[in-house]
Order: structure tokens, then C-alpha cells, then sequence
């Protein structure tokens, strides 16, 4: 009996370290990311429009190659990128901060967290200086992220409708910075700031193609990498641009159609995991309030904190999964 106790033990301990290993690592395991598998979709589709167009099988060819190598150097581009440092998030975020102001919060925050720890909590220093580190690190964290995701939310939200006022704009016959400028004058934000950057740029002397590549460093969205493509292929074969773009802007629609679709459809499954992985939670705080020398012994033995420490990492894996389950990539 002992033998078999400790041989699933062994086993328990051997399947949960693995599941950590395999969540840890997934991200160096599966290669390439969400914007890489769109760019090969764009890459080996070709230019079925332009095709149809002219009609010419040469002039398609060379179109495919085009946009090919375009999109083989935005790739490059994006793998070479470094990851973006404090300053440029915050940029990214819409921030004027400072380093030093940004440091200066997170002290503060660390501040106010240990001081309601040690208030509400009733807590030893020790312990109170943990949840006011551990706040001073993360909220300015959580700050600039949730401002950076909402902004390219945005972004991409009113980014088709630039691409329709650069359209209109061509086929009334105005050159495409003049249409760069009107976005950059009249558009929404984050929008307007953006192509306001790309018409200095261009006014400074920078080759509209270049300036225009600078776009996805500044929003890393496959919708600004997908314009880049479109103005760095029209430079270089001419062709039909306010057809290319007309036919981008279609196509982001369809994608926040078909996300939108995603989210509605996906709504039960997300909900069905947020109460599954708060049932254990609430279900212990809840025995817990009504027989706390019953629950003690998890707190109290060396056996009941092996017992928690298990169901944490259990706990913690059936999340990852659930989340890896429920999350689609567009």
C-alpha cells in the first residue's frame, strides 16, 4: 500500500512539473506569432484583384513576388524589433511620463498598498511590505498596459475609416499625402496623431514608403502592417492604390465582424471557465467561514499545506488550459 501511495505521488509530482514546463515553454515551442501566420496567408494569396484587373498574367507575377517581398521584410522587421522599453510603452500608451515619474508612482503605489495592508489587514511589517512592493511593481504596470491595449483598440477601430477617407480622396483625384494630411487634421484619435507623425515625416524630406514603415513600430497591429504592405507594393509596381486600400479596409471590417462573432459565440465557454475556477475558491471561503477549525487543519499541518500547495498548481494549470482553450487569435 505504501509502495502504491508513493509511486502516485511520484506520478503527481512528475505530471504536474511537466504542465508547468509545457505552459512555461509554449510560447518558445510554438513558433511564430499571429502576425507571422497572417503575413504568410497575405504573402501566398497574391493580388487576385489586381489580376482581375489588367488581366495580364506577367503583371500579376510580378505583383505576387512584390508583395512577397514586402511582406518577407515586415516580417523581418517585426522578429528583429526589439521588445518595446518603458519609455515607448508609455508612448504607445498616450503617456508623457518620465522615467522618473513613472518611478515615483510606483513608489507611491507601493506606499498606499503597504499602508491599507497594515490598516485593514491587521498584518506584520514584514508581510505589509511584501503587498506594498508587490503593488508599487505591478500597478504602474497594469496602468500603462491597459491604457497601451485600449488605445490600439481604438486605433483599429477607426483605422478603416481612414482608409476610406484616403480612398475617396484618390479617386477625387488628390495625391495620397495631401489625403495623409486630412486624416491627420480631422480623424479620431489615436488616428490623427499617428498620420500626424507620418505627414512630418514625409514633410521633413522622408521617402513616403519609409515613413509609412515606421507606422507598425509605432502601433504593432497587423492592420498598420497590412497598410505598410499595401503602400510598399503600390511603390514599387504602381497600379490601382485606391482599389488596394478600398479592398484592405473591406477586409479589416470583416475581421472585427468575424471577432465580434467570435466573442458572442465564446461568451459561455468564458463564462462557464470564470465560474469553474472561482467554484473551488468560494466554495473553501465559504467552509471556511462556517467551520474554521475544520478548514485549520490546510493552514495548520505540514500535510494541509502540501494538500493546498497541490491544489494551487492543479488549479493553476486547469486555468492555463481553460484560458488557451477559450482565447482566439485573429
Amino acid at each position: 500500500m505504501s509502495q502504491l501511495l508513493s509511486l502516485l505521488v511520484f506520478l503527481l509530482v512528475a505530471c504536474s512539473i511537466g504542465a508547468l514546463l509545457l505552459a512555461a515553454l509554449y510560447p518558445y515551442v510554438n513558433r511564430g506569432s499571429a502576425l507571422d501566420r497572417r503575413v504568410d496567408l497575405l504573402s501566398t494569396s497574391g493580388s487576385p484583384t489586381k489580376a482581375k484587373a489588367t488581366g495580364d498574367r506577367a503583371r500579376k507575377r510580378s505583383g505576387e513576388e512584390t508583395l512577397l517581398e514586402a511582406a518577407e521584410k515586415q516580417r523581418a522587421k517585426a522578429k528583429k524589433r526589439p521588445k518595446p522599453t518603458l519609455l515607448v510603452r508609455m508612448r504607445q500608451a498616450d503617456l508623457s511620463w518620465s522615467k522618473n515619474t513613472y518611478y515615483l508612482l510606483g513608489a507611491v503605489a507601493g506606499i498606499v498598498c503597504f499602508a491599507i495592508v497594515r490598516i485593514t489587514t491587521g498584518l506584520g511589517t514584514l508581510p505589509a511590505a511584501g503587498f506594498g512592493i508587490s503593488g508599487g511593481l505591478l500597478l504602474p504596470h497594469l496602468y500603462v498596459s491597459l491604457r497601451r491595449s485600449l488605445r490600439f483598440k481604438r486605433f483599429a477601430a477607426e483605422f478603416p475609416n481612414a482608409l476610406d477617407v484616403i480612398v475617396r480622396g484618390i479617386k477625387s483625384g488628390l495625391p495620397l499625402v495631401d489625403c495623409i494630411k486630412i486624416i491627420a487634421a480631422e480623424a479620431q484619435e489615436p488616428v490623427k496623431s499617428e498620420f500626424k507623425v507620418l505627414a512630418e515625416d514625409q514633410t521633413m524630406g522622408m521617402p513616403l514608403e519609409e515613413a509609412v514603415e515606421r507606422l507598425p513600430e509605432r502601433v504593432p497591429l497587423s492592420e498598420a502592417s497590412f497598410f505598410a504592405i499595401v503602400i510598399a507594393m503600390q511603390t514599387q509596381t504602381g497600379g490601382s492604390l485606391s482599389e488596394a486600400l478600398a479592398n484592405l479596409s473591406k477586409v479589416l471590417r470583416e475581421r472585427k465582424k468575424m471577432t465580434a462573432k467570435v466573442k458572442a459565440v465564446s461568451s459561455e465557454a468564458k463564462a462557464s471557465a470564470g465560474i469553474i475556477g472561482a467554484l473551488p475558491v468560494m466554495v473553501t471561503g465559504m467552509v471556511y467561514l462556517t467551520s474554521p477549525q475544520y478548514m485549520a487543519l490546510l493552514f495548520t499541518t505540514l500535510v494541509g499545506n502540501l494538500v493546498l500547495a497541490a491544489c494551487g498548481v492543479w488549479m493553476l494549470i486547469g486555468t492555463l488550459v481553460m484560458r488557451k482553450m477559450i482565447n482566439f487569435d485573429f
